[in-house]
């Protein structure tokens, strides 16, 4: 089997994969055609079947396994496979454990590291709230360490939530120490704390999408929603300390068009969104290069860095 990481442009694709994701949609011109995510454990890639009424596309739907048969080609900086035929496959013709993407970390030693991050942390109501979270919910810690980050752009894989969160805070821990004008406690509590959300707003694997709260609501409410109700249990837990934790989650995406119901007005609040899309860019970046991994030169526009990328590494 070839896996996704492993493929290039102007590969030809014979194998198995999962159907992560399956949606019918029409052309300029009216053309019926579905857009797919195919997955396996090395991550996804997007394919279009551009003749579904083809007698070699059979029937499937999402989450199923199938045999795919087509070219992989560069859409505006992204490797797309365009499918020819498809086939179900049968329960015994794949192993399921090739198809769950997980971190490349070790998910015990990044908690154990999350958890040091806590005990650090000063402040009894803010340390009191993020032990309510990671150390006596466990339920909650569960659903944490084996989340992913996102349903597709970055850290889209088991324990992607936990690395996420984790790289995240660690940039704030150095910002706090190259501007100790921060409130450590405050911006690391935040950091901790920015994406819990995603949890609720993200199914569980292999299904990875978004639930109907997560369409209606979106993590970065949700969190906010969660940290107050966990905090209700804290006996006196200050309202200052509450609403500028609350503010940290909801302006930690920066701007308006990015989602964030409110823009940075705490230092510590604009820290945590720099950090956060420090960690999510070059998480993208670093899965783009990782992706087209034969190509060591141009690789096309890409719109989200609005730029025409390239891999700097020599061969």
């Amino acid at each position: 089997m070839k896996f996704i990481r492993e493929l290039k442009e102007g590969d030809r694709v014979f194998d198995i994969y999962m159907c992560k994701h399956k949606q019918s949609a029409v052309t300029k011109n009216g053309k019926p055609y579905e857009n797919v995510i195919l997955q396996d454990k090395t991550g996804t890639i997007d394919a279009k079947v551009w003749d579904p009424s083809n007698p070699g596309i059979g029937d499937y739907d999402s989450l199923d396994y199938i045999e795919v048969y087509g070219d992989v080609n560069n859409f505006q900086g992204t490797l797309q496979i365009n499918v020819k035929r498809i086939r179900v496959c049968k329960e015994g013709e794949y192993d399921p454990a090739d198809y769950l993407p997980v971190s490349s970390k070790d998910r015990d030693a990044m908690f154990l590291e999350l958890l040091n991050l806590v005990k650090g942390v000063q402040n009894l109501y803010f340390r009191q709230l993020l032990e309510a979270f990671f150390v006596k919910d466990e339920d909650f810690a569960k659903k944490f360490r084996y989340s992913s980050a996102a349903k597709t752009v970055h850290h889209g894989f088991v324990g992607g939530l936990l690395e996420h969160t984790l790289s995240v805070t660690k940039l704030c821990d150095y910002y706090c120490k190259a501007y100790p004008i921060l409130k450590r406690d405050l911006l690391l509590t935040a950091a901790m704390c920015h994406d819990i959300g995603k949890v609720k707003e993200l199914s569980p694997f292999p299904e990875n999408d978004y639930t109907d709260d997560g369409q209606l609501l979106g993590h970065i409410v949700m969190g906010s929603q969660m940290v107050a109700e966990k905090a209700a249990g804290i006996t006196d837990f200050p309202h200052v300390l509450l609403t500028q934790l609350q503010h940290c989650i909801l302006a930690h995406h920066g701007k308006y068009e990015y989602g964030s119901p409110k823009l940075p007005a705490l230092m510590e609040a604009l820290a945590l969104n720099y950090a956060d899309d420090t960690d999510a860019k070059l998480e993208t970046f670093k899965e783009i290069l990782e992706n087209n991994s034969e190509n060591q030169g141009w690789l096309g526009f890409n719109r989200l860095f609005e730029s025409n990328l390239r891999a700097s590494r020599e061969k």
